[in-house]
């Protein structure tokens, strides 16, 4: 019998060597690994981690896209995947495992009104199964007969695939990678700060919401089968609508037959500071996507969730072609039980320590005192929800002009030289990758909001 290898061990040069060597990392340019070493984590526990030079940061970012929930190092996660996949590691889709079939109805026990549930392994997958959902059924179903369009927010981001990058509303994640899929139109963010229709909050007649029924028309209400949004834009900057903006959105939706679809990849598990980001509104969407919070990360899982009345719409079982009366999708990941497992364990974290109530408690505390950092004229605007929350930052507050993004840059690199780690817009936004944001574990202390708090306002007088 062969003996198993440690693949904990390493050689500090040898990993330094060959990240620089071999390792392709994401979102950066090339030649960066030939001017410096890049930053290599070994270690994290809650919200601390560990570089391969024995460094220590205070983790604001959830490993870094938001998504590490219950924090870093948790034993039971690692347990509990280790116990199903001894047991059972692996099976396809097209048959029911323990794993899939608990996370299933646990699921649509936390989503009221939504009965269906199908696992993938990605955000960008999890948005294309409701994709493809929309097309088949504009193909099968006389109701919904050509209504195959889907229409996003600017500023959304929605995943990396193709189709998924079609109803992204940020450009720049866009770039080069043309032509996009036909059948997907944008419409205006929801932000105040920077209003599209030059409108103030509350004297305004929620026109950011209210423009997706002229897109619509426009776009002949036949044809538009969906209507998909964050519901507190991420990766576009935290953008937080108004209270009665999804209220809006869902009439809007049930008068023209367009399935409202939230992708709570990052808002969904508490983030917001309510299990669910559409939680904070009046609104009951159709389809729900979720990736990142669902399996802490620990393992890669996504899930879209729909109502069972999409799911019958599937069961043509008069038509004598047999093709039309099932979901013609399959995610070889899908079937994997380790992240089930994890899944479920996830949950229980979340549950059993009162985690949602944490990020609400917790992220007040973290805004109020991002707030205070409001007096420094590169400061333009603080908004958030739960733990996740975001600065934006300008040359001028009376023309809200963003400051550079090398500016952006040294802002980002003085924080870390303080020990923490935040995140900010990416290639994402031309001209407005100017947010800083911040997304710690759920674990999160109010001592540790003090200390990202004053690193943020540390690096500020550095710059200003």
């Amino acid at each position: 019998m062969s003996k198993s290898v440690d693949w904990l061990d390493y050689d500090v040069e040898e990993m330094i060597a060959a990240d620089r060597d071999c390792l392709w990392h994401h979102l950066k340019p090339h030649n960066v690994f030939k001017e410096k070493e890049q930053m290599i984590i070994v270690e994290g526990k809650g919200l601390i981690v560990k570089d391969i030079r024995g460094r220590e940061y205070l983790d604001a970012t959830s490993g870094g896209v938001w998504g590490v929930i219950v924090g870093h190092g948790r034993k039971s996660m690692a347990e509990a995947i280790s116990n199903q996949v001894q047991k059972l590691g692996y099976y396809a889709g097209g048959v029911g495992t323990v794993p899939a079939i608990k996370l299933a109805k646990k699921l649509t026990e936390l989503l009221p009104g939504l009965g269906k549930a199908f696992f993938s392994n990605s955000g960008s997958e999890a948005n294309e199964k409701a994709f493809k959902i929309i097309r088949q059924l504009s193909k099968i179903n006389d109701a919904r007969k050509g209504k195959y369009k889907v229409i996003y927010r600017d500023r959304d981001y929605h995943g990396t695939t193709i189709g998924a990058l079609s109803a992204t509303g940020q450009e720049e994640r866009k770039y080069h990678f043309g032509p996009m899929v036909e059948g997907f139109i944008g419409f205006p963010p929801a932000l105040c700060y920077r209003c599209a229709f030059g409108k103030e909050y509350p004297g305004c007649n929620i026109e950011c919401a209210r423009v997706l029924e002229d897109v619509i028309l426009k776009e002949g209400p036949d044809t538009v089968g969906g209507v998909l949004v964050e519901p507190i834009t991420a990766g576009g900057g935290i953008l937080v609508p108004v209270k009665e903006y999804y209220t809006v959105l869902q009439e809007i939706c049930n008068k023209y037959g367009a399935y409202l679809i939230m992708d709570e990849v990052v808002c969904g598990f508490g983030r917001t500071g309510t299990f669910w980001g559409h939680e904070h509104y009046d609104c009951k969407p159709d389809m729900v996507t979720m990736a990142k919070g669902v399996a802490s990360c620990y393992e890669p899982l996504s899930v879209t969730v729909v109502k069972d009345e999409i799911y019958d719409l599937f069961l043509n079982t008069d038509s004598p072609d047999k093709r039309l009366n099932y979901f013609r999708d399959i995610s070889t990941y899908g079937g994997c039980t380790g992240p089930l497992a994890a899944a479920l364990e996830n949950i229980r974290i979340i549950e059993d320590e009162n985690l949602v109530e944490n990020s609400r408690v917790v992220g007040q505390y973290l805004l109020e005192g991002l707030k205070t950092l409001e007096d420094f004229p590169i400061v333009g605007d603080v908004r958030g929800k739960g733990l996740f929350c975001g600065i934006e930052f300008v040359k001028d507050k009376k023309t809200k002009e963003p400051i550079t993004e090398a500016q952006m840059g040294k802002l980002m690199s003085d924080v870390a030289a303080q020990g923490v780690l935040v995140g900010r817009t990416n290639t994402s936004l031309p001209g407005m990758n100017t947010i800083m944001n911040f997304a710690p574990a759920l674990v999160a202390t109010t001592d540790q909001m003090d200390q990202i708090i004053a690193a943020i306002r540390a690096a500020i007088e550095l710059n200003v």
